[in-house]
């Protein structure tokens, strides 16, 4: 039998009924699959979280001024963030990178710095990173990964910060996936009636105002340089058969990225959750993927990968833990 195939046979072994535990046997496959082993393990949780700013910003496709970005790493920084909850509850190590934020943020402050950029260009003048720009950031993200790698980690999500960067998610499905741009956009943070509608039409306009050919001249022309960056630490992540956790839009448009590049890196992601940003469910769709949770999220900032972590826990749990048919004693139902 192959590995899958003995996975498949473990699980099917345990004392109840196959399939009962649903997503979890999933997830179990999964990650056996990922590890190759028939008793896989989790070490050193870790959820980076990329900010940067975006040029796209002061064409005002977001309700919200872009200082919104520093201050809120200030506050990832300080604890009180919905991710600083979560990765405490659930003992998750959290680290806040710098991709590209448009602040000089003070030396004590405990901000990985990986600045490229005092943000993206904005797409309205020129494309929203250099071709250089857009290989810097994701060989940041393969770089931040090793060191990660290096501690011991083997389980890593990525989440993001960046007024405007539900705009070049949007932007970067719609050329990924060949979808209209209307399908696309969503109301991000706080896009309402006929700030919505102003904002599609931009987006609109920078759809047509470029044609990049290959995946990683897509990713430089409508990305960000914290959704570059995500992208390059998925793709070294998966190479290294760590377990990529994949948050909502702006990270799964950061997977999206990633794919397009290298499609066998799939088979490491887990996605969290369906995100109730416009867009996303269908993004999932035409992935083919079934998210762990769907519960009203969109905020961001790893959240989702966050709360999805336990449910992975317990799937490697029941895997190594739970008996079999044959250990307990108990008839199969044969």
């Amino acid at each position: 039998m192959t590995l899958q195939e003995q996975l498949q046979h473990k699980i099917d072994l345990k004392t109840k009924p196959q399939g009962s535990l649903g997503t979890l046997e999933q997830l179990a496959l999964q990650i056996g699959t990922i590890q190759n082993t028939l008793t896989p393990s989790l070490s050193r949780p870790t959820i980076l979280v990329f900010a940067a700013d975006h040029g796209l910003s002061d064409e005002g496709v977001s309700p919200y001024p872009k200082d919104v970005t520093w201050q809120m790493v200030m506050n990832f920084v300080a604890g009180g963030a919905a991710i600083n909850v979560f990765c405490r509850q659930n003992d998750i190590y959290l680290k806040v990178v710098d991709a590209g934020v448009d602040y000089d943020f003070p030396a004590d402050v405990s901000v990985v710095d990986a600045k490229i950029a005092r943000g993206s260009r904005n797409m309205r003048r020129e494309p929203a990173m250099t071709a250089e720009e857009c290989r810097a950031a994701l060989q940041k993200g393969r770089e931040l990964v090793r060191l990660e790698a290096g501690k011991g980690c083997n389980i890593i999500g990525f989440g993001e910060m960046g007024i405007g960067n539900t705009s070049a998610s949007s932007l970067l499905m719609h050329r990924f996936l060949h979808l209209p741009i209307e399908t696309c956009v969503g109301a991000g943070t706080g896009s309402q009636g006929e700030h919505f509608a102003k904002k599609t039409a931009i987006l609109k306009e920078m759809s047509e105002k470029y044609d990049p050919q290959t995946a990683q001249d897509t990713l430089a022309t409508f990305g960000g340089l914290e959704i570059a960056m995500m992208a390059g630490a998925m793709l070294e992540a998966a190479e290294r058969k760590m377990i990529v956790l994949v948050d909502g839009f702006i990270a799964s448009a950061a997977a999206l990225s990633a794919l397009r590049m290298q499609p066998e890196v799939r088979n490491a992601m887990i996605f969290c959750h369906s995100s109730d940003e416009r867009g996303h469910k269908q993004m999932l769709k035409e992935l083919r993927v079934d998210p762990v949770l769907s519960l009203g999220l969109r905020l961001g900032e790893g959240t989702g990968a966050a709360l999805a972590y336990p449910l992975v826990q317990a799937a490697v749990s029941f895997l190594n833990e739970m008996a079999s048919f044959e250990d307990a004693g108990v008839s199969n139902k044969e």
